[in-house]
């Protein structure tokens, strides 16, 4: 009940990519709030057709968890995202807020953060740390007067086979075996992929190639 005594209307959460004993833990925290129904469906359901308003999402793998949560979003472009994550440093949070993300929770928050996480993405706010918010801004201003790139950069055969490797989440060393070449050819092709997509780190290098099919067609 609301403080006018009127019933809130039920948010389904569902949690993603946690393990069992997690997601007990936070089922408890989220349920003592009447208005909170959660589930805990695979990334397959998730995918295919998902029955929940917000995902609390665990990123286990910094660069391959935020390419499954930018195609979950783009897939499903109205479902909000809190990510829970280990790594506390701001270029972390950025790239969780650049994913995608209307929120962002250390792996030790409180309950009480958790469930005031919850409201604030629920209201169209976004719950993160200002300063890392600052400097989102920050670079969004510094990059105002740039020169546009081209919605549709022209890429090399070879660059487009890292394109489809990149949006596997692969590492370096995982695409080089791939593509039967060097590591560090891997790494150079990488630089130049975000110099054309106008990108300035890997993973919002990979969030672009996860957005459309637009890098398919040369």
């Amino acid at each position: 009940m609301d403080g006018d005594g009127e019933a809130r209307p039920v948010i389904r959460i569902g949690l993603l990519e946690f393990e069992p004993l997690r997601v007990a833990g936070l089922r408890e925290i989220l349920v003592r709030r009447g208005d909170f129904e959660v589930s805990s469906p695979d990334l397959v359901t998730a995918f295919r057709k998902p029955d929940f308003d917000l995902i609390v999402f665990l990123a286990r793998r910094k660069a391959e968890s935020y390419v499954l949560l930018g195609r979950l979003r783009t897939r499903h472009p109205d479902m909000k995202a809190i990510v829970m994550s280990p790594d506390t440093d701001d270029e972390s949070i950025m790239s969780a807020i650049t994913a995608g993300a209307k929120g962002w929770l250390e792996e030790t928050a409180t309950p009480e953060q958790i469930v005031q996480a919850v409201d604030i993405v629920m209201s169209g706010s976004i719950w993160a740390p200002r300063r890392v918010l600052s400097k989102i801004v920050d670079r969004a201003l510094g990059k105002a007067g740039a020169p546009l790139r081209s919605p549709c950069p022209r890429f090399t055969e070879r660059e487009e086979e890292v394109l489809q490797q990149l949006v596997q989440a692969r590492s370096n060393r995982e695409i080089a075996d791939a593509l039967s070449i060097q590591e560090q050819t891997v790494k150079s092709y990488v630089a130049r992929l975000m110099r054309k997509v106008g990108v300035d780190n890997r993973i919002a290098l990979s969030m672009q190639v996860a957005k459309g099919d637009w890098w398919r067609n040369r």
